[in-house]
């Protein structure tokens, strides 16, 4: 059996490509990066390193090589021969790869083969439409009508944190990754054509709009609003941010929030959604991992979008009558980070641009003025303890359906 691991990164290696190579496939991974192309062909094996605290297990990951893609017909060739297909390249990066994807499925039609399920490993909402949408502007009608019988884009919800690799970490070898233990890959069931392939760890759930929001909205909206908190605080890893008592609280507020919206969204009991806030909060505390709150708060711009992991859960939050007010405090911090890093002075008036253009809210939405509120604090240097207690204020203050 043969997978196409498109992009060899940290979740690419670090978890996706090894859980294919662990369920016997043999993977061949397509990146640009020179270096990791040529390693993966030359030791056909590289470590996956699990880490907590002071301790770690390692594990090898087998029958490996790589794809340079920077030739697109290789890759294309890859695609045609593959039994499993999965991407993790990134968001920005997805229009990118989607014409060499293509033309794998052109000749994949062309040799009347049988169906090809791609595992979509992207944050971002409705990323099989956004794939599709990319795929189909390169194929014919007759294309896309195999495309629709043969082609299955597959969301999942990558919740296994893999940070940036640092040369400790690597220890004398490049491929090496260090990962957290957690290692479930929940997938849209409803999305594969043909029979759902035997992968290690691998979760089928439907309907899976919930398992996509509740990894945006509580896991990635929690983390971030660990980071963001932390860069007030000047800490530089997350495992310190959420040592400190006012940041758990926050982030375990923020959580909350959303895990009462989605329960109310989609039927599913609070409790379980809660033990999955709890996990977390655990999970942010390790060490050993050396995630960085300028990694997981980097590119704000995307962050802050109107359905991303700040904006999204807040607005669900009053769709379903439940008071966004630390969903808000991490987005205020947020909006900081965003007007520090391009240079913008910290004022009201910017603070509302960024709101409106980047996220996409108006003047005269409620979220707007529970947002711009506490940025007004976080700009004038409030204490985390200080801005827990006016997030407490706005939550009770604020009465009845505000949607």
């Amino acid at each position: 059996m043969k997978a196409v691991m498109y992009g060899a990164g940290n979740i690419g290696r670090g978890f996706i490509g090894a859980l294919f190579a662990q369920s016997g496939y043999q993977v061949s991974f397509v990146d640009v990066v020179e270096a990791t192309v040529q390693a993966l062909n030359r030791d056909g094996q590289y470590p996956v390193r699990i880490v907590w605290g002071d301790g770690y297990e390692e594990q090898m990951i087998q029958g490996v090589s790589a794809v340079d893609g920077r030739d697109p017909q290789a890759v294309a060739q890859a695609i045609d021969q593959a039994d499993i297909m999965a991407t993790a390249v990134g968001v920005n990066v997805m229009k990118y790869i989607a014409p060499v994807i293509a033309q794998g499925l052109k000749l994949r039609c062309a040799a009347g083969r049988g169906p090809l399920n791609i595992i979509i490993c992207e944050n971002l909402l409705d990323a099989n439409k956004v794939m599709e949408g990319m795929l189909k502007e390169q194929l014919t009608p007759q294309e896309q009508q195999w495309f629709d019988q043969n082609v299955g884009l597959v969301e999942a919800s990558i919740g296994r944190m893999v940070p940036v690799q640092t040369p400790q970490m690597q220890a004398g070898n490049p491929l090496r990754v260090c990962v957290e233990r957690y290692g479930f890959l929940p997938v849209d069931k409803d999305a594969f054509r043909g029979e759902i392939p035997n992968i290690q760890r691998l979760v089928p759930y439907s309907p899976f709009d919930y398992y996509i929001r509740r990894k945006l909205y509580v896991h990635n909206m929690g983390h971030a609003t660990c980071a963001y908190l932390g860069m007030l605080e000047g800490h530089e890893y997350i495992y310190e941010s959420i040592q400190e008592a006012e940041v758990r609280l926050i982030c375990q507020s923020a959580m909350t929030e959303s895990a009462l919206a989605l329960s109310k969204c989609y039927g599913v009991e609070a409790g379980g959604i809660m033990d999955h806030v709890f996990d977390l909060l655990t999970r942010f505390e390790n060490r050993a991992l050396g995630d960085t709150c300028a990694r997981v708060g980097g590119d704000t711009t995307r962050k802050l979008k109107a359905t991303d992991r700040l904006i999204g859960p807040a607005r669900l939050c009053l769709e379903h009558d439940v008071i966004p007010a630390f969903i808000c405090l991490g987005t205020a911090a947020a909006v900081r980070a965003h007007l520090e890093g391009s240079g913008q002075a910290q004022t009201r008036q910017n603070a509302q641009r960024v709101l409106q253009e980047v996220s996409g809210l108006t003047e005269q939405e409620p979220l707007m003025g529970m947002i711009l509120g506490l940025y007004e604090k976080v700009a004038a240097g409030a204490t985390v303890g200080e801005l827990r207690r006016a997030a407490d204020r706005l939550q009770v203050e604020t009465r009845g359906p505000i949607a």
